[in-house]
């Protein structure tokens, strides 16, 4: 199989020298150029051709976002890695990058504490964003033996004539996630009867400030997740970065939990712990959906969902920027249907649509909807 192509575009020759003696070490890469700029990057990408291009967002005669548009132009199908920094201008780039048509992206290694600390940080984050990216990545594993008289790939329904109405609406996304959010949370019904939590593989500061733009484009009040906070119909609740998001039963309803506990699937927050606690919490009331990521964390916790009698939707591969997630809960035969993003929305409003709470409710019955939850600038 031919080696993945990569250009490599930073200002600092450090970065380029890390990068580029990061990549060579893995066999399936090729570090085919480097450049010093986004102007650089456009010539080098008519002359080397690559499978796969990483752009600084703060650069010199042209940054990254000026470079990323016009990548977009040219090759809208190029895989392009963004590079920032972890500070809350890096994490504002960073979303805008997203938004103009980046595929992923890495923060820069900072304060690690020495070059080989880097270089492993780099390698951990960078290589398995590049493969899956380029398609060169395992397929998505099946892990949990199919449903009976599932089959991977295609629509069923989990006893259609006993489905109780959702309650809640849990959402477990990764790679391409932020684009994903801002197209399916506007076709949500404005009156939404239920909330909506949502664990989005995101580092501290970038979470708080993709609730705050998932605010803005969706018209329902959005937040990032805040340890007791009562959950109520129409709030979107986005899992913190770095801590994982629960929900429990309290005396007053049921609430939001945060904390620190060890990563899953290599992530932290992760889908499968928001997941285990809805389907613990809501049983057959819960409605999970499986966005475009990475990897396949979301599988476990879909398992809990189906076993307490809840649905499961996943995107499909078409419209995913990569299907590990969905397609490993797909390929397990736990998604009662497979849509493409477009559709989903509407799927979820048919789902759960609005009005008046069902009796036996274990939670929500009688709470006033966004009452808690001032809507973000």
């Amino acid at each position: 199989m031919p080696k993945i192509r990569v250009l490599i575009t930073d200002d600092a020759v450090v970065i380029r020298r890390l990068l580029s003696n990061c990549l060579a070490e893995d066999p399936d890469i090729e570090v085919v150029g480097t450049a010093a700029n986004g102007q650089i990057a456009l010539a080098k990408i008519e002359q080397v051709n690559p499978d796969l291009v990483t752009l600084d967002i703060e650069m010199p005669v042209m940054d990254g976002l000026q470079a990323l548009a016009a990548i977009r132009k040219t090759h809208p199908r190029l895989p392009v890695i963004m590079f920032s920094t972890l500070t809350e201008r890096g994490a504002s780039a960073t979303l805008d990058a997203l938004s103009l048509g980046a595929s992923d992206y890495v923060t820069k290694p900072a304060n690690v504490g020495s070059v080989g600390a880097a270089i492993l940080r780099v390698r951990d984050e960078l290589i398995p964003k590049i493969k899956g990216l380029c398609r060169r990545g395992p397929a998505p594993p099946t892990l949990a033996p199919p449903r009976p008289g599932a089959e991977a790939s295609k629509n069923f329904e989990a006893r259609p004539a006993t489905l109780a109405r959702p309650e809640i609406l849990a959402i477990g996304v990764s790679t391409g996630g932020p684009n994903a959010l801002s197209a399916l949370l506007p076709g949500l019904a404005r009156n939404f009867p239920a909330p909506i939590v949502i664990v989005q593989h995101m580092p501290p500061l970038f979470t708080r400030l993709l609730a705050e733009r998932l605010a803005a484009v969706s018209g329902l009040p959005a937040r990032e997740g805040e340890a007791g906070a009562l959950l109520r119909p129409g709030e979107i609740w986005v899992a913190p970065g770095g801590f994982h998001l629960e929900v429990e039963r309290v005396r007053d309803g049921i609430c939001l939990r945060t904390h620190q506990g060890p990563p899953e699937n290599s992530c932290r927050p992760a889908v499968d712990v928001l997941f285990r606690s809805v389907a613990q919490v809501f049983g057959d009331r819960a409605l999970a959906v499986v966005l475009t990521g990475m990897g396949q964390d979301g599988l476990r916790g879909c398992e809990c969902i189906r076993e307490a009698g809840g649905q499961v939707l996943a995107q499909d591969e078409a419209s995913s920027v990569v299907w590990g997630m969905p397609g490993a809960v797909t390929q397990a035969g736990l998604a009662g249907k497979v849509l493409p993003l477009h559709e989903l929305a509407a799927e979820i409003n048919r789902r759960v649509p609005a009005g008046p709470n069902r009796a036996g409710s274990p939670s929500l019955a009688g709470l006033p909807p966004q009452a808690s939850l001032a809507k973000a600038p």
